[in-house]
């Protein structure tokens, strides 16, 4: 079923033989403790993204798109005159936390890493559970990518070549935006394809899922509620091309609902989408290594777009001008 990437002891040039061990060792133990690993991923990745190139890039950020304070967008724009195709990103975050940037490093490490291969890269935020409950997850992604519709050009962006990229929960609003049926929009014709890095594609509130309270504080605790609003269930309405990732180490049964929409995918469409499994990742890491050196998942990604969705970006070339914050 599609590609499926070996990418251990890649993890980027900054980490040390001893942190990368670190790494596997919490990952084989990943479900015990997914806030205390993920914080640990944060703090090791934090410094190498840091140091990350980010030159010939500049970064406007908390662009409204809507009127909830967490309704902003970040732009991270390259420095070249080219009409560039667009890669939104909609962070994780169990439904219930979770921002557009951590700690103006993570997750700001993709948008800088695409914005250097010359995509106009936007960074999304949107309300969170219990404040906010299903459908305003999706509704938010909604208004997010409308705004960038309306308003990219002015940044050089390309409003009719848009690619969403959504990881754990914020894959599971992309998708219940492009796919859920009783949701009352209509996905912007400018999207051209759809990556789900990690996401939640079957809502659950098994004993064993350590997210379960936070899928509840979002969809509630009806299985056949949870069933219905489940991205799995409306795969066959997908007509994007798909890029599926996980990590070896997920948060338990992501890996599994993956692949499960995966195949309800290709059973409608007779042929498999791009799969890429990140041998040595985690749930974390495998968004936080971007601009860290470890290019495997972002050139998995760049052959997508290339070879099936006939999109390419010209990369910045280098240069020694800091990052503008506008």
């Amino acid at each position: 079923m599609g590609d499926y990437m070996q990418s251990a002891g890649g993890f980027g040039a900054g980490l040390s033989a001893a942190q990368i061990n670190r790494l596997r060792q919490m990952g084989r133990v990943w479900n015990r403790d997914i806030s205390g690993h993920r914080q640990a991923v944060i703090e090791m990745f934090t410094p190498v993204v840091a140091a990350g190139r980010k030159d010939g890039i500049g970064l406007h950020r908390n662009l409204p798109y809507g009127p909830d304070p967490r309704n902003v967008v970040d732009v991270f724009v390259p420095r070249h005159s080219h009409v560039s195709p667009v890669v939104i990103f909609i962070h994780g975050g169990a439904f219930t936390r979770g921002s557009k940037s951590v700690n103006g490093d993570i997750y700001d490490n993709v948008l800088f890493w695409f914005a250097q291969q010359g995509f106009v890269a936007v960074n999304v935020e949107y309300r969170l559970a219990p404040a906010a409950s299903f459908p305003a997850g999706p509704l938010d992604v909604a208004s997010a990518i409308q705004w960038t519709v309306d308003n990219i050009a002015r940044y050089g962006g390309d409003p009719a070549c848009i690619i969403a990229i959504g990881h754990s929960a914020g894959g599971s609003h992309l998708a219940s935006y492009l796919l859920d049926p009783d949701i009352d929009v209509v996905p912007s014709p400018a999207i051209r394809a759809a990556i789900f890095v990690s996401a939640r594609l079957r809502l659950e509130i098994a004993s064993d899922n350590p997210n379960a309270d936070n899928v509840a504080a979002c969809f509630g605790r009806d299985p056949n509620t949870l069933t219905a609003r489940s991205p799995v269930m409306h795969a066959d309405r997908c007509r994007w091309p798909v890029m599926i990732a996980f990590a070896e180490f997920e948060n338990r049964h992501l890996d599994t609902y993956s692949l499960e929409f995966a195949h309800r995918l290709s059973q409608g469409r007779r042929c498999a989408p791009r799969v890429i499994q990140c041998i040595g990742h985690n749930h974390t890491s495998i968004v936080a290594h971007f601009n860290s050196g470890d290019d495997n998942l972002g050139n998995a990604m760049l052959d997508f777009l290339a070879r099936d969705c006939c999109i390419t970006a010209e990369p910045v070339k280098a240069t020694s001008e800091p990052v503008p914050a506008l």
